[in-house]
């Protein structure tokens, strides 16, 4: 199997860089949404990211990935009690997929050939427990991305029909990446996304050139390249392990709560789903950074990732919300260390 280009090894993007960290760090924030042009290294990123993190175990056959015996699904009649390791899954959805291939169905081959009902697992299956790609989720369809999104949410996929009652869990981190010029997401769906990050190409001569050589010396001995970056690969998969031991222990002042309340407010963003995630995602990162509490800096890091997308559109502002979130912490923070002072 082709070992893919290493995470480490991706110039520039840091910003997305650091949404797949922290997702990998803390599932529960809700996957990552990537937004910009084609050929800006969304798929290698997710890619790399799992191929860093340390191989999973699970019963030799399991349809969802199970570590354990006990927690294979009757319908998938495993009595295998090997237990193997493989990569962290990272599973593609094509935009043409349907509900069966997504969810599962019943297995038409044995119906046939067997006279048996049987339930033949579909795409979330397979993801369980890794990385579950959509390329240009923008343009999937509604009902499909309401599914997943409702999937993720629950860890568990339920299929109700054609005889069938099925579940099975389906915890995986959701990636969705897209050129906005293509289409958008309805603000409903933007919300339900943990984080969401843009992407663009380098314009800078020198970052546009080092991005040439790094491909370059990949396919021409993937081997050596692969050796050079080894290193520097495992410093962040031995980072994202101790963050994720020490995710648990990491403490939230009361002053970070007034922080993410305070700033969603300023913002306007609906509902309360934007203060959640971003003190998720800055406890994730003070686990990444090794902090024993949330401070100010972590959530001036994460704040544009998690909340630009869940803001109302302002047609007299600017032309993107990654601006209004930057202005409100500057007013807002600034201002809160004046009266401090």
């Amino acid at each position: 199997m082709t070992q893919p280009f290493p995470f480490s090894a991706i110039v520039g993007q840091d910003e997305m860089k650091l949404a797949m960290i922290l997702t990998a760090i803390d599932p529960g924030i809700g996957g990552v949404l990537v937004f910009g042009d084609r050929g800006t290294g969304k798929s290698t990123a997710v890619r790399g990211l799992a191929a860093l993190l340390p191989e999973i175990r699970q019963v030799a056959g399991c349809p969802v990935n199970s570590e354990d015996r006990s927690e294979c699904p009757d319908w998938a009649e495993i009595d295998s009690y090997r237990v193997v390791k493989r990569p962290s899954p990272v599973i593609d959805l094509p935009l043409g997929a349907t509900e069966d291939r997504v969810t599962g169905a019943l297995d038409i081959e044995r119906a046939l050939t067997r006279g048996e009902k049987a339930f033949e697992p579909g795409l979330l299956a397979r993801a369980n427990r890794g990385y579950l790609y959509i390329d240009e989720v923008n343009l999937l369809e509604d009902h499909i991305v309401d599914l997943l999104l409702d999937v993720a949410q629950s860890g568990e996929n339920v299929v109700e029909r054609e005889g069938l009652s099925i579940r099975h869990p389906a915890r995986f981190v959701l990636v969705g990446s897209g050129n906005p010029e293509e289409g958008e997401l309805r603000p409903q769906l933007l919300d339900r996304f943990g984080l969401s990050v843009d992407v663009a190409s380098p314009t800078d001569v020198a970052e546009r050139v080092e991005v040439i050589k790094r491909r370059q010396a990949y396919d021409e001995d993937r081997e050596a390249f692969l050796r050079k970056w080894r290193r520097q690969d495992s410093r962040i998969r031995n980072r994202i392990l101790a963050a994720r031991d020490a995710l648990s222990t990491v403490e939230t002042p009361e002053r970070a709560l007034m922080d993410c309340a305070e700033l969603c407010l300023a913002l306007g963003s609906d509902g309360l789903r934007g203060e959640l995630t971003l003190l998720r995602a800055a406890r994730a990162l003070a686990a990444y950074d090794g902090a024993a509490a949330v401070g100010r800096g972590q959530i001036r890091r994460v704040a544009a990732p998690t909340l630009r997308h869940r803001l109302r559109r302002d047609p007299l502002g600017e032309a993107g919300s990654s601006p209004r979130v930057a202005r409100a912490m500057s007013d807002l923070f600034d201002q809160l260390h004046t009266a401090a002072e």
